[in-house]
């Protein structure tokens, strides 16, 4: 008897890896722009709780060992690179799960635009800056926002997943 390949059970990777392919366009292409634009620590205000401000950060997450020797550099590369093979290998799996997926693309986009940024510069490019007063949140990017907004949604999926099995 003759075997016939079967398709896996997850579905095609190619729409959520197009998703996230949008995420690094709309990243790269901000960076560059304020890049161009902005000088190093220039801020412009946009609204009372919004400015558009070039900083880099050598580190993670808030700046998380940003004054590290620069091994952070290749650490953070490495991680976000084996951080998008474990999410295309889930996205191969699940890719008829669309909320999951979705998070995972979002996630998928973001740590690739900020790994391009530590490949090219040696430090991710920053420039969303909200406050309230004198309190500033760290400046992100569209990459970091991407990343926040996959991670909420993966949140989401799981608790409505949850409580689909009561």
């Amino acid at each position: 008897m003759g075997r016939t390949l079967s398709k896996p059970a997850g579905g095609s990777l190619a729409p959520w890896l197009g998703v996230a392919l949008i995420v690094i366009l709309f990243d790269q292409l901000s960076k560059i722009a304020i890049a161009k634009v902005f000088a190093y620590g220039q801020s412009v205000a946009l609204a009372p709780f919004f400015n558009l401000v070039l900083v880099y950060n050598r580190g993670a997450a808030f700046s998380f060992l940003a004054a590290a020797g620069g091994w952070q550099r290749w650490a953070f590369t490495a991680l976000g690179v084996i951080a998008a093979l474990v999410i295309c290998y889930l996205l191969r799996r699940h890719g008829n799960q669309r909320l999951f997926c979705t998070a995972l693309a979002l996630i998928l986009g973001g740590a690739l635009g900020n790994v391009i940024d530590r490949i090219a510069y040696g430090h991710v490019i920053d420039f969303l800056d909200f406050h309230v007063r004198a309190w500033h949140w760290p400046a992100f990017n569209i990459a970091d926002s991407a990343i926040t907004i996959g991670a909420a949604l993966l949140v989401f999926d799981e608790l409505r997943r949850v409580r689909g099995a009561r």
